[in-house]
């Protein structure tokens, strides 16, 4: 930047896979050039705080290695060998491509494939569009959310809470599951500030020793798949020492007595023994909790990542209704705001096209799908054809080796649309250069608060990228798919989503660059009865009418205890397979993003497995040498850290790293299931028995 350089700040909002959705205050350098990016003061919940790999975001946007032309494979699958082509012989190549699958094989043989590489509402779900006019494969979205929404929904009916600004009002903020200084400063932010100006205690609950644990006054490091467990005693000693609200759970709950029945032999003692936490520990977060009942529950998606995840979330929830937390300001418990956005998508998504008899393929189970296995494929015939928008299968998706296998295949045509040459776009037939956020327009809203947001284009992109909806439009007329979508622009989207949502213009969120869309007290709080028939929190939910979407119940889901309980149905230790492994998040990228960023990859250094140092001695491991983890779905090489923030027997690798940065080429993700979660699905990335062992 030179002294005659010309500096505007100006908004935007972060598009990444994380509830914060922080909104922005970007410096652009004379028009053409991003600079640094901060934290927006003047809205509530980013309150002027952004995570640092956001905030070094030049690496990333003005990065040497992006994508700027469409390119088609010339060498084999995965070899990198691609030649430059023009846009109008990448787009004429790939209709010609779906239009011969579908006429051989049917709709349902071409996949559109996407997730949160972005989060804003044109750009990510607009590819629904194209799905539902042409009849494509549907996709059910698995990977991130289901077991921990349905966990959620199960007790209160809704995908809604507290406002989560009411964290600085907290009398005891709990930060259950989610490593939040990793992944969601903001809760850090909103609870420290309840610690300093009202004296609140932070408790903090994981599975391992980490940067948010590091700031609790109360630190519980527990077994994975085990807070059910450990909700289940805190209710025990509620009830047990008069904690308990009573007149609260006769007026908002479904079955409180049978509630305390069932918890009377869910002693601390129980659940030490299953959860690895000391009686004592148990017994002091029960205390506090019930001695300061405006606590806020801020529960995170990361400890119902696993086969009774749900069931976890659940069990969590469920404290704040025993000690009527959600009578006060500053109590309850949140997980998403989800539900109070109230959009309607149907220029976005072409919803007036769905058609309800096209078979739904599980996001999670992509690696099955591709490979033919019948169930996956939901009986019906093969994917021959894949339109991969912004997400990276063959890095994050579980079961690699199945993965990596079904893009193989020479049969399968595969288009991906990307900012970087990520191991997805290797496996391409045809790759094409995509936009970044602030290249182009966008609306937004806020998982982790209550802000719809605005965030328009401030730069235009280099070479010749072109955004989803671009291609996706320019698809639809070579497919001869008809909607109006595909003839407005995304400001013309996003005004009509605005005015049918009740949210207002395009011109006055502009204007403001966001809007608050909080409920009031009453309806976030459930005061005036929950989000059910009966406006009773279900401490007995019927698991196979939780209101959250699905694709039908699946895996053992009549097993599911019918009160909170500690759900033995997680991949247990055993001889074989001694450890568990989680796959944690790495504080310096975000799922398989920000790992091309010259600043993060320094930051996290390589792939590594955090190992108990008595277990490491067990082994005769030390630190630093290279371990081989393993089970039945692959092995993968990493490097080992001795670490004593763990249970004994619980293995930790933050990640994602790409597949190539491990030696041998497989990554962590080779050795996650996707075997489909009870009672909706979702993939249990933290819930893995391997083994481990010292490589020579």
């Amino acid at each position: 930047m030179t002294e005659l350089s010309s500096v505007a700040r100006l908004p935007s909002v972060c598009p990444h896979d994380c509830p914060s959705a922080c909104s922005l205050e970007v410096e652009v350098i004379d028009g053409k050039s991003i600079g640094r990016v901060r934290g927006n003061k003047r809205q509530s919940y980013t309150d002027g705080v952004i995570c640092a790999k956001v905030a070094r975001y030049a690496e990333r946007i003005h990065h040497p290695d992006r994508l700027l032309h469409p390119l088609k494979r010339v060498g084999p699958k995965g070899s990198g060998a691609f030649e430059r082509i023009s846009w109008d012989e990448a787009l004429d190549e790939i209709a010609s491509r779906f239009l011969a699958i579908e006429a051989e094989h049917g709709a349902e043989a071409v996949w559109p494939y996407y997730y949160a590489g972005t989060m804003g509402l044109v750009m990510r779900d607009g590819i629904n569009r194209l799905r539902h006019a042409k009849r494509y494969s549907g996709q059910f979205s698995t990977i991130c959310t289901t077991m921990a929404w349905t966990g959620y929904i199960a007790g209160t009916g809704r995908l809604a809470g507290p406002d989560p600004r009411e964290m600085s009002k907290a009398d005891c903020v709990v930060i259950w599951g989610t490593n939040a200084v990793h992944t969601q400063v903001n809760v850090m932010h909103h609870a420290i500030k309840a610690r300093k100006e009202r004296g609140a205690k932070i408790v903090a609950i994981d599975i391992y020793r980490n940067a948010t644990l590091d700031q609790a006054d109360l630190a519980l490091v527990l077994r994975p798949g085990t807070d059910g467990a450990l909700a289940c005693a805190v209710m025990h000693v509620l009830f047990r020492d008069g904690h308990a609200d009573r007149a609260y759970l006769a007026e908002f709950a479904d079955a409180p007595a049978e509630l305390e029945a069932h918890l009377a032999t869910r002693t601390p003692e129980w659940a030490s023994a299953i959860t690895g936490l000391s009686v004592a520990e148990i017994e002091a977060f029960a205390a506090l909790v019930g001695a300061r009942p405006r606590t806020f529950f801020r529960l995170g998606y990361g400890f119902a990542r696993q086969r009774n995840g749900a069931v976890n979330m659940h069990a969590a929830s469920c404290i704040a209704t025993v000690t009527g937390a959600w009578q006060y300001e500053g109590g309850g418990a949140f997980h998403n705001n989800g539900a109070i956005y109230h959009w309607r998508k149907s220029l976005i998504e072409g919803l007036d096209k769905v058609d309800h008899s096209v078979r739904q393929l599980d996001q999670s189970q992509i690696g099955r799908v591709l490979t033919g296995d019948a169930e996956a494929l939901r009986q019906g015939g093969q994917v021959r054809a894949l339109l991969i928008q912004n997400t990276n299968p063959v890095t994050v998706a579980p079961e690699q080796e199945l993965v990596k296998r079904g893009f193989a295949r020479e049969d399968l045509f595969t288009v991906v649309h990307e900012h970087f040459m990520t191991e997805t776009a290797l496996m391409a037939d045809i790759v094409l250069p995509a936009t970044q956020f602030m290249e182009h327009d966008d609306l937004y809203q806020g998982g982790g608060h209550q802000h719809v947001m605005w965030g328009g284009k401030l730069v235009d992109p280099p070479g010749e990228c072109r955004s989803n909806h671009d291609l996706i439009c320019e698809l639809a007329r070579r497919l001869g798919a008809d909607h109006p979508g595909f003839a407005k622009s995304p400001r013309e989207i996003v005004d009509w989503t605005l005015r049918e949502s009740g949210h207002g213009t395009l011109e006055e969120l502009i204007a403001s660059d966001f809007k608050d869309v909080q409920p009031d007290f009453e309806t976030a709080h459930y005061r005036r009865g929950f989000a059910w028939r009966d406006g009773k929190f279900r401490f007995k939910p019927d698991w196979s009418k939780v209101p959250n979407a699905n694709a039908g119940l699946v895996g053992p889901h009549e097993a599911i205890p019918a009160l909170p309980d500690h759900w033995a149905v997680i991949e247990q230790a055993e001889a074989e397979h001694p450890f568990r492994l989680a796959t944690s998040p790495a504080r310096n990228f975000l799922n398989s993003t920000f790992t091309e960023t010259p600043t993060s990859l320094k930051k996290e250094g390589g792939p590594t497995l955090m190992i108990h140092p008595e277990d490491a001695a067990a082994l005769g491991i030390a630190q630093g040498d290279p371990i081989l983890v393993g089970n039945r779905r692959g092995t993968v090489e990493l490097d080992a850290v001795l670490f004593d923030g763990l249970v004994r027997g619980v293995v930790i690798a933050e990640s994602i790293w790409p597949n190539a940065a491990h030696r041998g080429g497989r990554g962590i993700n080779t050795i996650t299931g996707a075997d489909a979660v009870a009672p909706y699905g979702g993939a249990a990335f933290h819930d893995n028995k391997v083994w481990l062992r010292k490589l020579m």
